[in-house]
């Protein structure tokens, strides 16, 4: 196979990315031109979110062509879309090894161990001989298995939030408890409520791709989630509420969070930075008093519970 390497400057490589992929080639990444030289630039954006601009102020687009795919046709399909060709010596050819890629990409996500109890395993590892039997029936304490693979959309168990939030439901979750999973994502906190033991799940989430995934992910797993949008959920109160989102919306939604949980319940925050935990705490307090629960790598799990009447 060929890659085909073009440089290009910041505000060009998402339009030249875009007009690569219509060309019809494999997959296109972007990397910092002035990578190891004293002009290397990091890239960041708020914490939480994805930069503004996905690239450096120099930029090398690196598109992996098919074979049978002619270069000379993807630049001048580019030239095309974009109206202007590259310069001569703004883009070169390179051979790269022929590799099984799907296995390339597996074998560089393995399982994932959430403290004690809980293992995250991509599809490719379900059969793994090494890996514990999941046992969490046995006792209400033994090991749970949550199938998930990475490279999906919407959260698959890496981020230090999520950690946070599946070790409070191993080691906090009431059984039997009715749980409400707010910002669902990928389902992988309501799937493992599910699996540690709770009565009824809803999960939410604004966008329908993600309740989609919920539903399948669920499946996959063989445990009962209820996925919502939020204008088909209905009223209700739930033992457990989790929301493991950012602080700004974890503020606006405060109201109807801390409502969503019952007297007595259980409220879980995560997605705060250790600095933001006072001012989220703060907009939960009319309700219920907030206290950190844990925190790791600069992120923090909120703990409260509503008071009892």
């Amino acid at each position: 196979m060929r890659e085909l390497v073009l440089s290009c400057s910041e505000t060009q490589a998402e339009s030249l990315s875009d007009a690569l992929l219509e060309a019809g080639v494999l997959a296109v990444s972007v990397e910092d031109a002035d990578s190891d030289t004293n002009r290397e630039s990091p890239l960041y954006g708020e914490p939480g979110l994805e930069p503004a601009v996905q690239a450096w102020r120099n930029n090398r687009v690196v598109a992996l062509l098919p074979d049978g795919l002619d270069p000379q046709q993807v630049l001048e399909q580019i030239s095309h879309e974009l109206g202007h060709a590259p310069a001569e010596h703004d883009w070169s050819l390179r051979e790269v090894p022929d590799e099984d890629w799907v296995r390339f990409t597996q074998s560089q996500f393995g399982p994932i161990q959430v403290g004690e109890r809980i293992w995250i395993i991509p599809s490719w590892h379900s059969a793994d001989p090494d890996l514990p039997v999941a046992d969490a029936a046995r006792d209400g304490e033994g090991v749970v298995r949550i199938q998930l693979d990475p490279g999906l959309a919407f959260g698959t168990g890496s981020h230090p939030t999520t950690h946070l939030c599946l070790e409070w439901l191993a080691h906090e979750l009431p059984r039997g408890a009715t749980v409400l999973d707010y910002g669902c994502g990928s389902g992988i906190l309501a799937i493992a409520a599910a699996m540690l033991g709770a009565g009824r799940i809803d999960a939410v989430d604004i966008d329908a791709q993600a309740v989609q995934a919920t539903r399948d992910n669920a499946a996959v797993n063989a445990v009962q989630v209820h996925a919502w949008l939020p204008d088909d959920f209905g009223a209700g109160q739930f033992d457990v509420v989790v929301a493991n989102i950012l602080s700004n919306p974890l503020k606006v939604l405060a109201p109807m969070l801390a409502n969503r949980v019952a007297p007595g319940g259980h409220l879980v925050l995560s997605g705060v930075l250790e600095r933001q935990a006072g001012e989220v705490a703060a907009a939960y307090a009319p309700w219920l008093q907030l206290n950190v629960w844990q925190a790791r790598d600069g992120w923090v799990c909120l703990h409260g519970r509503r008071a009892a009447h």
